[in-house]
């Protein structure tokens, strides 16, 4: 898309929750756009020569942000649903993954994209395993472009040849990252840029894990990797392994984490790593073990949601939001945690600071979004606070966090530009979905 941000706009009269501390959150509020830009956040703002967005009955928020998502795999979703961890793998990577062409990904990215939009979701993760070709990255980065979402693309490893990548593998990272780096994501301050998914000792040897971080800090990208992601995996103490040579640093994030040790946590807090959470899926896909927030929480690391995959799980934040805040309060009201009666009462506008602020400082992006802060980017959404689900709100954090669901997001705009309006998407969700079926129907043969 090459749409730009009209210059300047006002939102007007809405119940704000800015994420900001020194804001808070405020009834009968304005915020004002001026060239993607958040310009001011208060009552009365001048809109002289800016267009009027009403926002009463509105509960104006940040953008919600998807710490990681396989988002190349949306086209066959819930195919996964019913599998456990491992046999996940077997299908969409042993199987499905090889397939892939690179319109497969390009269908799979933009209808993903598209619905993490339509679901509040302005800043998206893309933690892309599927690099068969440099013509799959190159399709991948082309659909988070035209979706118009905010990104940010994790450069994988190939599916075809899969053991030899991911079995003790002593193969470096392509170097097909460089061509990316080099002339498709230069600009860190684009709405797309780069990362590295990396694989880490738990699928490649330690001097690959070595190379590969080397070339990522050489390109000055942060780098994502799985990590005790199952008791097997958990087994390698692969963090512990970064540690001891001298790898990790703060531009490391490390995703799920559930069967990694307190020391490896502690290394993670000591070092200034992230960690990005995927809670409906810790919960509810067999043998990745339980989301460790208690422990995130105890270990002051900071941490984002995520929504992984949709073969198995939802679209949308507000999920991740709930199942975290279920498992953990059940974690501390049942004593099944080693930090039961340590740790405060999980609280509604903690849980929502992780889908926003917190999910932005995992990606490496907290000082661009995260908040409706005042000379941060216009990622803002708006949901009706009148929907019958939510109405009457008594606290809109907690509307959010226990109720809200994709239907109620009414608005969206990513860097001051419109992507959905009163309630539907603008942008070429029918093309999305024409590609989307026919990809499913060519890898699933239905």
């Amino acid at each position: 898309m090459t749409d730009h941000a009209p210059r300047r706009i006002l939102i007007e009269n809405g119940w704000v929750v800015t994420g900001d501390p020194a804001l808070g959150t405020r009834t009968g509020c304005d915020v004002l756009i001026e060239d993607g830009v958040i310009a001011g956040v208060g009552p009365g703002l001048s809109g002289d020569g800016a267009e009027v967005i009403d926002a009463r009955d509105m509960i104006v928020i940040p953008g919600l942000v998807d710490a990681h998502k396989h988002t190349w795999q949306s086209a066959v979703r819930h195919r996964c649903a019913e599998l456990d961890l491992m046999t996940y793998f077997g299908e969409m990577f042993g199987r499905l993954g090889a397939l892939y062409r690179p319109e497969d990904v390009y269908a799979g990215n933009l209808l993903g994209a598209l619905s993490a939009l339509d679901a509040g979701t302005t800043t998206l993760m893309d933690w892309s395993h599927v690099q068969n070709s440099p013509e799959h990255g190159d399709q991948a980065i082309a659909a988070l472009r035209d979706s118009g979402i905010r990104a940010v693309f994790g450069h994988g490893w190939p599916l075809v040849d899969l053991p030899a990548w991911i079995m003790g593998s002593d193969r470096p990272h392509t170097a097909d990252v460089r061509r990316v780096r080099r002339e498709l994501l230069p600009d860190d301050d684009a709405l797309v840029t780069l990362h590295l998914a990396g694989r880490g000792p738990e699928l490649a040897t330690m001097d690959a894990t070595r190379a590969d971080l080397a070339m990522a800090r050489d390109l000055g990208i942060r780098t994502s990797i799985h990590m005790g992601c199952g008791t097997e995996y958990g087994a390698m103490a692969a963090i512990a392994q970064l540690g001891n040579a001298g790898l990790l640093g703060p531009d490391l994030t490390f995703v799920h984490c559930s069967e990694s040790s307190d020391d490896e946590f502690a290394m993670i807090a000591d070092h200034g790593a992230s960690i990005a959470l995927a809670p409906q899926h810790e919960q509810a896909l067999p043998g990745i073990g339980h989301t460790p927030i208690d422990r995130v929480r105890a270990f002051g690391i900071t941490a984002g949601l995520s929504t992984d995959t949709e073969t198995a799980g939802a679209a949308d934040l507000f999920t991740q939001m709930r199942a975290g805040l279920a498992a953990h309060r059940s974690q501390l009201a049942d004593g099944r945690t080693r930090f039961a009666g340590k740790l405060d009462p999980f609280t509604v506008a903690e849980v929502f600071a992780m889908a926003t602020q917190g999910g932005a400082d995992t990606l490496g992006l907290g000082d661009r979004v995260g908040s409706l802060s005042v000379g941060k980017r216009a990622d803002v959404v708006l949901v009706r606070a009148t929907a019958p689900n939510l109405f009457p709100v008594t606290d809109p954090v907690a509307a959010l966090v226990c109720s809200a669901h994709p239907g109620n997001v009414d608005t969206v705009l990513v860097d001051g530009v419109v992507r959905k309006r009163a309630g539907a998407l603008v942008g070429e969700i029918d093309r999305a979905r024409d590609l989307a079926l026919a990809s499913h129907r060519r890898l699933l043969g239905g």
